[in-house]
């Protein structure tokens, strides 16, 4: 793995909160002259950080133990307040107390949160509440090629950047007539120079040279050719940073066939969801890559397809190394960057060199295995926390 591919895990991934689209009237308005105001939550208890952690369902709950297990181990000066909560309940107490303690603490670790497809309308996904209430709107994924991992394409370095807050999941339907749905689709000119500007403004920190953005502009001409014309206005303002777009369909064969040709990529919230899957299949599948979920003031990290898992739940086979990876990133958003290193090295090191693999990657390990490869690997690089 060369040095770019381990710095971009985590760089790639950073807030990059430079600039107030309020202010974003032009495509140049936004430019590396503007300094960042964000800061990440402040330490607390003689520097402590307090992370909100919302266990989920299926395998959520055992891989979040993981973390702190690891965390514990590695004496990561980090404190967990969990909040559980309940996808069978019609109710929204559990997910707004759950966004209140991410108000709160400013930066939360989460597994996936079930939602009830047989639940009446007016039940609204948890995740997703999770997400606009907090306007967590830039979610980022970083899928790339493992040495270790087996897979048909090799040399895939791809960041996917997905509006996380509009399109498809405005959750605004009704039946005009018996028999007739009409579920609405809100594209806005705010979000998508927002979300337009945030994949810009990662490729150039993060030393990319193409933004491709990802639409069904020839079909929905008035809402995919608003965000389309919004990536182009935006596009203007970076003439170091080729741009291209594709539509969603060409998208899906050209990954599967060629994905070495995409570097970082913009698109609207459903397209993204399914690129995201795709994306994933095609490095090993959702048990390795992490994701995160950014916002002016809060970030909220998980894995990065969002699966619960429900069907592994509790058998200690379910991967922990996206998981894992997404604490990682965790760790370098509130700036304990040496601890985030240290132990993406060794969940690296049992990926790839160990090779000790869970089911889903064709081996015989089982979870539990797998977090104590990853501690031995911590513990044989000597006792690094006491310089940390």
């Amino acid at each position: 793995m060369t040095a770019r591919s381990v710095r971009s895990l985590s760089g790639a991934l950073k807030p990059l909160f430079s600039c107030h689209l309020a202010r974003v009237h032009g495509a140049a308005a936004c430019t590396s002259r503007h300094k960042s105001t964000y800061t990440p939550p402040p330490a607390r208890y003689g520097g402590r950080h307090t992370v909100t952690l919302i266990p989920g369902d299926g395998i959520g709950p055992e891989l979040g133990n993981h973390v702190r297990e690891l965390f514990r181990f590695c004496c990561v000066p980090v404190d967990f307040e969990v909040v559980n909560v309940d996808s069978s309940m019609a109710s929204e107490d559990d997910i707004n107390n759950a966004i209140m303690a991410i108000r709160r603490n400013g930066v939360a670790l989460k597994g996936n949160i079930e939602t009830n497809h047989y639940l009446p309308p007016s039940y609204k996904s948890r995740n997703n509440l999770l997400r606009t209430s907090l306007d967590l709107y830039a979610n980022v994924m970083h899928c790339q090629s493992l040495p270790g991992v087996r897979t048909r394409h090799r040399n895939i370095d791809i960041i996917i950047i997905r509006e996380n807050t509009e399109g498809e999941y405005s959750s605004l339907e009704h039946e005009s007539v018996p028999g007739v749905v009409e579920c609405l689709k809100i594209i806005t000119k705010t979000k998508s120079l927002r979300i337009a500007d945030y994949a810009f403004r990662t490729a150039r920190a993060t030393g990319r040279r193409r933004v491709t953005a990802v639409h069904k502009a020839n079909i929905m001409k008035l809402g995919d050719g608003l965000f389309l014309e919004c990536c182009k206005e935006v596009a203007s303002g970076y003439p170091e940073i080729s741009f291209d777009s594709m539509i969603v369909d060409n998208t899906s064969m050209q990954l599967v066939s060629r994905p070495q040709q995409f570097d970082v990529m913009v698109m609207p919230n459903l397209y993204g969801n399914i690129v995201s899957n795709v994306c994933a299949g095609l490095v090993g599948g959702p048990g390795l890559v992490p994701g995160a979920n950014y916002g002016e003031d809060y970030a909220v990290f998980e894995t990065g397809t969002r699966n619960t898992g429900k069907s592994i739940a509790n058998r200690n086979t379910a991967n922990p190394t996206a998981m894992l990876l997404a604490s990682c990133l965790l760790l370098d958003h509130v700036k304990l960057h040496a601890y985030a290193s240290m132990i993406r090295r060794a969940i690296l090191s049992t990926v790839t060199e160990t090779r000790l693999h869970t089911a889903d990657l064709g081996g015989q390990g089982s979870t539990s295995d797998v977090v104590q490869s990853i501690m031995n690997a911590v513990q044989s690089t000597g006792p690094q926390t006491l310089s940390m």
